[in-house]
């Protein structure tokens, strides 16, 4: 097996859970901090945060400081492709 399938397998997986596509999704369309990800997936801010855990950890989102605010957003093009075919734009 390539490391290119290895790496392709890997971002698959990181996508693979409910949470994260719906996180995903909705940094397509503008930069989001934990807080407001919070509200609106009704989840408490720890498991928000271990599912931003997992998406950063496989470069799929890179955080970004903006005063004391840390706002998430998508960096991954497949991540991006993956997510839009079987999300489109609400």
């Amino acid at each position: 097996m390539t490391p290119v399938y290895q790496e392709k397998a890997e971002t698959l997986k990181a996508l693979a859970h409910p949470v994260r596509l719906c996180i995903v999704r909705n940094l397509l369309d503008k930069r989001c901090n934990v807080g407001h990800m919070q509200e609106c997936l009704g989840l408490p801010q720890s498991t928000v945060s271990q599912h931003l855990g997992i998406l950063r950890a496989r470069g799929i989102i890179r955080a970004e400081k903006v005063g004391q605010e840390t706002y998430y957003r998508v960096v991954n093009e497949d991540a991006k492709n993956v997510v839009l075919k079987l999300i489109p734009r609400l």
